[in-house]
């Protein structure tokens, strides 16, 4: 690929030429640090070669050894393989290409069509699919899917048993971090099967409605499924937001603002109300301190880590009327999802075949839907037991003059560590060079698609780049249905779900992404655009779940609606328009 221009960015295929930053920037929205690259990401390119080879539609022979070829890292930007995923479209029966783009990408401006090269027909790989498709319709609920539960026993029980990181030596917290790499690989590779999986009901609802001109059909059939463990930290956070609204002890703490709030709850401990949203706030961190923005990255903040932004977003909760409860939102969204069902199969019920089928896809969904998320949770939980003691060690070196914060740690490459552990003076200089480049990227807005060889990223306009033109009264920005349902309100331009203070009860969230940090903050809006995304985005599975009319892929949206208008979002078309 030419010159590198970072030191994280990694040989790209020739073989599988197209590589997008849709998906992948909602999970790696920032830079990927040196160490994620050399071991995290690694492994998780090994683990999602795994799973394509689990599920019949490649074999490990196509991949190159020892390098990446599902994944890239361009300008420091993690990029995903489409042509990978395409591929998948047309090797598995019943999909296509064009199925995959719009399952998982979006919107792409300029991304080619798919074109077939020698060795992508593989009739014998076809017959794989489909055994393990057929297998897949076959469940019906999550409780079925066995490796799931007990891969989410076995990453609460590492959690639980996490050692006195104190205690042990800097050598033992590399070896703690390193000796978690393994099981990484394993979760990365059931959650990206899993995954794919999930795509196997949606495209029979997919196809089912759009050939019967019955499309409106799709959102409501897979919402309020239930079981979302992506969705359960927000529930939880509504609850202690409840409790904040019902003591003025709390509220009164809380109008002061988020910064400091942990300490000066903590100073009032001895009072009711307050030990029992701190009690409560506790066993939240021990449920779900693992999640917060940018999570996949060892080097990011966490609800443990860095409470405030947790209590940030039930600062915005708190505020919500008692109607917005998620769970009653889940409710209505499952009673809207049996209608739809309902109709649907009404709509082929003299088609035999068709009825069939879609009724198994139907009860599938109820399965895999909610197992993606499952899956990326217990994932998550294991990259941050990954992060804690590297975050040991970064606090030591901090105290001994060699980081100049405790996050520095990521910009430690694999192969250094042995001599950041002997000679950590050895590395400050070049630590203070990589971060330093690595916050100029920061700025970048990466190039979006790119077959062969990406531009040259020092060429990447800047995110606060040229000014665009808002869209006037009247205007209107197409987007893709998210979540259905519509709504009225207030615009909210917020690029950062750290600083959510901006967003009031019933305004709509416009937001560049959709990461988990974010979905907390759905709860109180009206509505969510976001200015990338996809069906099968994690952050739009929860919406659903959440029951908060949405669009996705709303191209410029952060930038396009301004700031403050009353707009009306029409989640069931992905209309957005300016009143």
């Amino acid at each position: 690929m030419g010159q590198r221009y970072y030191v994280t960015d990694t040989d790209l295929s020739t073989r599988f030429p197209i590589y997008t930053r849709a998906n992948v920037g909602e999970v790696f929205p920032d830079p990927v640090t040196p160490l994620t690259s050399d071991t995290a990401l690694y492994l998780a390119e090994l683990g999602w070669r795994d799973a394509w080879v689990r599920m019949g539609a490649f074999e490990h022979s196509e991949f190159p050894d020892d390098t990446f070829c599902q994944l890239g890292v361009v300008g420091g930007y993690c990029y995903l393989n489409a042509s990978i995923i395409r591929l998948f479209g047309e090797r598995a029966p019943g999909l296509s290409w064009q199925a995959m783009d719009e399952q998982f990408f979006g919107a792409q401006p300029g991304i080619p069509p798919y074109e077939e090269m020698a060795g992508d027909v593989r009739p014998d790989l076809t017959v794989k699919v489909g055994e393990t498709f057929g297998w897949v319709l076959s469940k019906t609920s999550l409780d079925q899917l066995d490796e799931l539960t007990a891969d989410r026993n076995e990453s609460i029980r590492i959690a639980a048993e996490r050692p006195d990181l104190s205690k042990l030596s800097d050598r033992e917290l590399w070896e703690r971090y390193e000796g978690l790499l393994p099981l990484h690989r394993r979760y990365f590779g059931q959650h990206l099967f899993t995954t794919y999986m999930a795509t196997v009901p949606l495209g029979i609802i997919s196809g089912v409605a759009t050939a019967v001109g019955r499309p409106d059909l799709i959102m409501p059939i897979i919402s309020g499924i239930g079981e979302v463990d992506s969705a359960a930290p927000s529930q939880a956070m509504w609850d202690m937001g409840r409790q904040v609204a019902n003591s003025k002890t709390l509220t009164k703490h809380f109008n002061k603002g988020v910064s400091g709030l942990f300490d000066r709850l903590q100073k009032k401990s001895k009072k009711r109300k307050v030990a029992g949203f701190l009690s409560a706030f506790d066993d939240f961190i021990t449920d779900f301190g693992s999640r917060g923005p940018n999570e996949w990255e060892a080097r990011s903040p966490t609800w443990e880590t860095r409470p405030e932004l947790a209590l940030s977003a039930i600062d915005r909760m708190r505020l919500a009327s008692d109607d917005l409860n998620p769970r009653d939102q889940n409710a209505k969204r499952a009673r809207e999802r049996e209608i739809a069902s309902k109709t649907l199969l009404d709509i082929v019920a003299g088609d035999a075949e068709t009825h069939g089928q879609l009724a198994a896809g139907i009860g599938a969904s109820r399965a895999w839907l909610p197992a993606r998320e499952r899956t990326k949770t217990n994932n998550i939980r294991i990259i941050h037991e990954m992060r804690m003691p590297m975050r040991e060690l970064g606090k030591r070196m901090v105290e001994r003059g060699v980081f100049d914060e405790i996050e520095d740690f990521g910009f430690v490459r694999a192969s250094e560590i042995d001599q950041l552990l002997s000679d950590p003076h050895s590395l400050t200089a070049t630590i203070r060079e990589r971060r330093a480049d690595y916050e100029k990227l920061e700025q970048k807005d990466p190039q979006f698609v790119f077959v062969g060889e990406a531009s040259d990223p020092a060429t990447w306009p800047s995110r606060d780049g040229a000014a665009v033109e808002k869209l006037a009264s009247g205007g209107t920005l197409q987007g893709m249905p998210g979540c259905p349902g519509s709504a009225t309100g207030r615009a909210r331009v917020i690029l950062d779900s750290n600083d959510p203070t901006a967003l009031e009860p019933g305004d709509i969230l416009v937001a560049p992404i959709t990461d988990p940090s974010w979905t907390p903050l759905f709860v109180p809006a009206a509505a969510v655009v976001v200015d990338v995304g996809a069906p099968l985005s994690h952050a739009i599975i929860v919406s659903r779940e959440l029951g908060i009319p949405c669009v996705i892929s709303a191209t410029g949206g952060t930038r396009k609606i301004p700031d403050g208008a009353m707009i009306r979002v029409d989640g069931d078309t992905g209309l957005v328009t300016i009143l």
